[in-house]
């Protein structure tokens, strides 16, 4: 994915990565890739892959294992 230097980077990062997450590339209970690693992928800051991944954690598509990294959380059991 390229990154469209006229709009803020890190809503575009969160959409890819969301993107992966919800087409199966990252699957629950997978680690994520690093900051640095995912900053590396879309030429952006540490801290632009920083937000961006706490975005998603605010959305609670992903969590955090101090120590260990961001992983994918289990999919929301929409049946009640």
């Amino acid at each position: 994915m390229k990154i469209d230097r006229a709009l803020p980077h890190w809503p575009q990062v969160a959409a890819e990565i969301r993107r992966r997450i919800e087409g199966g590339t990252y699957r629950a209970g997978e680690r994520l890739p690093g900051t640095v690693a995912i900053a590396a992928e879309f030429d952006v800051s540490q801290s632009t892959a920083t937000r961006a991944v706490a975005s998603l954690r605010a959305e609670g598509l992903v969590y955090v294992v101090s120590g260990r990294g961001y992983f994918v959380a289990e999919p929301a059991d929409d049946a009640n």
